[in-house]
C-alpha cells in the first residue's frame, strides 16, 4: 500500500478536530464550574457568620445550578456528529392540502427555532403544494451543536385542528414526517460508486407563473442500489444543488447504516429502533383545547402556538434526557 497524501491526512485531521470538538467544549466549562464551585464554598462559610451574606449565598446558587444545568445537558451531546449542522427534512403524509399546510407550519417552527439560538436555516430543497402549503422541504440548520439538539426530532408528527380548508369547519387529523441528519464540514465515510448513481436534473422553479425557472438546474441524486435520493433546487447553479443533492444523499445513507445498528442493539432489549410512518412522537391539539404532548417523555404544554412558533427547548432537552437514560440502563 502507497502513503497516504496529503488531502488524506487532512481530511483525517479535520475528522479527528471534528469528533474531539465536544470534549473540547466541555473542558473549559468544567473548570469554571470548578472553581465556581469553590467561591460558594467560602461564600456559605461567611454567611453562615453574617447572615446579611444570606440573599446573595441563595442568588449565586440559583445561578450555579442553571449553569450545572446547562452543563450537563452539553455533557448529553457526545456524538461524532452531535457538535455539527443539521440536515431536517419535512414530509406531507396522506391528507393533500391540510397535511402540506401542516408541513408547512412545521418547517416555520424549525425555522423560528434556529433564529432563537443564533443559526441559520437554510432552504436547500422546497418541493410546494399547488394550492397551500409544501409537500417537502429540506433545510441546513447551520449553528453549532445544530444536530445534537435536534436529533429527537426524527419520527412522526400529529395535528389536531378545526381545517382552514373544510368549509364545513370539521376537525381533521393531519401527518407530517420529520427526518434529521448530521452534516459535517468533512465529508461522511459513505462509499458511493458513480455507477450506482443516477442523475436527474429539472426546472428548479415553483409551480408554475413568472417564477418559474426554465433552466434545468435542479438536482436529483438516487442511489440505485437503496432507492434513497438527495434532492437541491433551491440554488440557481445546478453544480451547487449537485453539491447538496450528493451531501444530502450521503446523510441519509450513513442514517441507515446507523439506525441498522441501533436496531441490532435494540432487539436485544426489545425496542423498537427504527422510525415508522404510523409511530407520532408528537401530538399538536388546537381544538379543542389545546396541548402539546411528546409520546416519548411525558412532557407536555398548553402553549400551543408558543411551541409553533419556535419554543421547543423543553421538548428537546427531555429527549436528550431520555435517550441519555436509556443508554445508561442498556
Amino acid at each position: 500500500m502507497g502513503q497516504p497524501n496529503f488531502w488524506d491526512n487532512q481530511e483525517r485531521a479535520q475528522q479527528i478536530i471534528q469528533q474531539l470538538k465536544p470534549l473540547n467544549d466541555l473542558l473549559k466549562p468544567a473548570e469554571d464550574l470548578e472553581a465556581v464551585k469553590g467561591d460558594l464554598e467560602v461564600l456559605a462559610e461567611l454567611a453562615e457568620e453574617d447572615a446579611q451574606l444570606e440573599a446573595e449565598l441563595e442568588g449565586e446558587l440559583a445561578s450555579f445550578e442553571q449553569r450545572l444545568g446547562d452543563f450537563e445537558l452539553r455533557a448529553m451531546l457526545s456524538g461524532p456528529y452531535d457538535s455539527g449542522n443539521a440536515f431536517l427534512s419535512i414530509q406531507a403524509g396522506t391528507g393533500g392540502t391540510e397535511a402540506c399546510d401542516w408541513a408547512q407550519m412545521l418547517m416555520r417552527m424549525y425555522i423560528r427555532w434556529a433564529e432563537r439560538h443564533g443559526y441559520t436555516a437554510e432552504l436547500v430543497d422546497e418541493l410546494r403544494n399547488e394550492e397551500a402549503g409544501i409537500r417537502s422541504a429540506t433545510l441546513r440548520i447551520v449553528g453549532d451543536y445544530a444536530y445534537g439538539y435536534l436529533q429527537g426530532e426524527t419520527g412522526v408528527h400529529r395535528l389536531v385542528r378545526i381545517s382552514p380548508f373544510d368549509a364545513n369547519a370539521r376537525r381533521q387529523t393531519s401527518f407530517a414526517a420529520v427526518d434529521v441528519l448530521p452534516d459535517t464540514d468533512v465529508d461522511i465515510q459513505i462509499e458511493i460508486r458513480d455507477v450506482d448513481i443516477e442523475k436527474q436534473t429539472f426546472s428548479a422553479g415553483g409551480p408554475g407563473g413568472q417564477h418559474q425557472n426554465k433552466t434545468q438546474s435542479g438536482v436529483r441524486l438516487i442511489h440505485l442500489p437503496t432507492g434513497v435520493r438527495g434532492e437541491s433546487r433551491t440554488e440557481r447553479s445546478q453544480h451547487k444543488n449537485y453539491d447538496n443533492a450528493l451531501k444530502l444523499l450521503k446523510a441519509r445513507l450513513y442514517a441507515i447504516e446507523q439506525r441498522k445498528i441501533q436496531a441490532e442493539v435494540d432487539k436485544k432489549y426489545d425496542e423498537k429502533g427504527e422510525v415508522s410512518w404510523g409511530n407520532q412522537i408528537r401530538n399538536y391539539v388546537l381544538q379543542p383545547y389545546t396541548l402539546v404532548s411528546d409520546r416519548r417523555t411525558g412532557v407536555e404544554t398548553p402553549q400551543a402556538q408558543n411551541v409553533l412558533d419556535g419554543d421547543i427547548d423543553d421538548f428537546l432537552q427531555a429527549y436528550l434526557r431520555h435517550k441519555t437514560e436509556q443508554e445508561h440502563k442498556k
